[in-house]
């Protein structure tokens, strides 16, 4: 599907668009629509269910998203925060510089500063892509959204450009809290905002974000994972400098590339959580290993987590999984003047940090790309059942009053438990068609035979397969037993499947 075909699906069915659309929309800042809303949060549940919730020790927090500005200051973003900005001398337009250079084959580093951007520009005699006219020397350009606190609008604070900050903060009482153990998960989904240069590619790039990540405090010295569990489950990783992807075992990761056991674990959970919960294909999910020179200094390893999303042009960044040592900790510590450091079986340590990263929107956006497709004639959201917006839809077959009254009770009496969707608008064709697009699992038809007490199908339905189509009578009274084991979300389910749990 191409990003044009994309956008039109996702206003047209209710996923998403632009956010004051009907004022001709807002760059980088996109609304949900119902669909989207409930999209979005069957991920958040399954994520939070696989990272947090089956875990000892982790634990979901909620945080401001305002940050007063030390904070920011002690963590560097107020003055590291930042993206080469290059701007056209003669229309003025504005570009992200590694963003303008990549779109015109120019290949630079992540982390290029501006005179390396300006190099470029110059021996490649790189014009303005909308005017041709001649590019300005480029600049830092922070993206941090400021603003005032109170009426005398003296006290400085700032959108918060990451959630990862709103847990480091946390981190000291949490600990107390919850008795001074280590390893700690701490995790947060919540919104962060940096202000893009050139939003693009639909929920790729957005000055509204929403961030899914889980912090794990640890001592850098005995960091126990289970890795003999998940240490022969192949991984498929671009390793910087390397010429293409390689396909290697958990335990080869460690004994041939160096990376140490806990982090290569953590990649083979993700790996688990793409293809077997999200069910992204295999050939169509990657780690790519960021170098010295394009990952963030605090970061001793960064693989990025990538998806395969065709509208978007290739393998994309949906994710990253960060080794951030103890920098986060320390320069809070100096900060705030607030030792951050533990006590953890008689040895004082500042705790390291691994992050898991992932965004939600850019991870919704790739659901939809990647699932959605068709079957013969039909135009499908193939999207697993515990992570469609709608269990079921429920219909009358045709207009008429008794049928819609019956169909109407079923819906009543199960839509407390279920989120369903009564539809009586149409042919029956044209129902199941929509339920098809935003990606319903079963379509549940309500006919003559269900109302009639002389049939041997009185009391029973016609219950519809999205995927292929397949029909089947049920009892109305086994409604919510069949719904319940087709469209739960059961955890332990897959920790049995991916050999985590016994």
């Amino acid at each position: 599907m191409n990003l044009d075909d994309l956008v039109a699906l996702a206003k047209s069915r209710g996923f998403f668009w632009p956010a004051a659309e009907i004022y001709g929309g807002a760059s980088g800042i996109y609304d949900y629509g119902h669909v989207g809303a409930l999209l979005k949060k069957r991920f958040e549940t399954a994520w939070t269910s696989f990272f947090v919730e089956s875990n000892d020790n982790y634990y979901l927090l909620d945080a401001a998203n305002i940050l007063p500005e030390k904070p920011l200051v002690a963590s560097g973003h107020a003055a590291l925060f930042n993206d080469i900005l290059i701007a056209c001398t003669k229309c003025k337009t504005h570009y992200r510089a590694d963003v303008l250079l990549s779109d015109v084959g120019i290949r630079i580093s992540e982390g290029a500063n501006s005179a390396e951007i300006d190099d470029a520009v110059e021996k490649n005699g790189v014009k303005c892509p909308k005017c041709k006219g001649a590019m300005a020397k480029s600049k830092p350009f922070n993206m941090m959204f400021d603003l005032y606190l109170g009426p005398e609008r003296t006290e400085k604070a700032y959108l918060r450009p990451e959630t990862a900050q709103s847990v480091y903060l946390n981190f000291y009482r949490e600990f107390n809290i919850l008795r001074k153990k280590l390893p700690m998960g701490l995790a947060l989904i919540g919104r962060a905002y940096r202000n893009e240069i050139s939003p693009r590619q639909g929920l790729y790039r957005l000055r509204e974000l929403i961030q899914a990540e889980l912090q794990i405090f640890f001592d850098p010295e005995n960091f126990e994972v289970d890795f003999e569990r998940l240490a022969h489950r192949t991984l498929s990783v671009f390793f910087h400098g390397a010429g293409g992807v390689e396909r290697l075992t958990v335990k080869e990761i460690v004994e041939k590339r160096g990376i140490p056991r806990f982090y290569a674990y953590h990649m083979a959970l993700i790996d688990l959580f793409y293809t077997l919960v999200l069910r992204i294909p295999e050939h169509k999910f990657r780690f790519l290993e960021k170098g010295a020179d394009s990952r963030a200094f605090y970061n001793k390893i960064h693989m990025d987590i990538e998806v395969d999303v065709e509208s978007w042009g290739g393998f994309k960044e949906v994710g990253g999984i960060h080794y951030r040592t103890d920098y986060d900790l320390s320069s809070h510590s100096k900060g705030s003047n607030k030792d951050m450091s533990v006590s953890v079986g008689g040895k004082k340590f500042m705790p390291h940090v691994l992050e898991l990263s992932f965004g939600v929107d850019r991870n919704v956006w790739a659901l939809v790309d990647t699932m959605f497709g068709k079957i013969g004639e039909r135009s499908v959201l193939q999207i697993p059942n515990y992570l469609a917006p709608f269990a079921a839809g429920i219909f009358p077959l045709q207009h008429d009053e008794i049928l819609e009254n019956k169909a109407r009770e079923i819906y009543t009496t199960f839509r407390t438990q279920f989120r369903i969707e009564y539809d009586d608008s149409g042919s029956i064709g044209k129902r199941y068609a929509r339920m098809d697009e935003i990606g319903t699992p079963f379509c549940i038809t309500v006919d003559y035979d269900t109302v009639d007490s002389n049939s041997q199908n009185y009391n029973t339905v016609t219950v519809r397969h999205r995927d292929d189509k397949k029909q089947e009578r049920a009892k109305v009274i086994d409604l919510g037993e069949f719904l319940s084991k087709n469209t739960a979300f059961d955890i332990g389910q897959f920790l049995k499947k991916s050999g985590l749990l016994v």
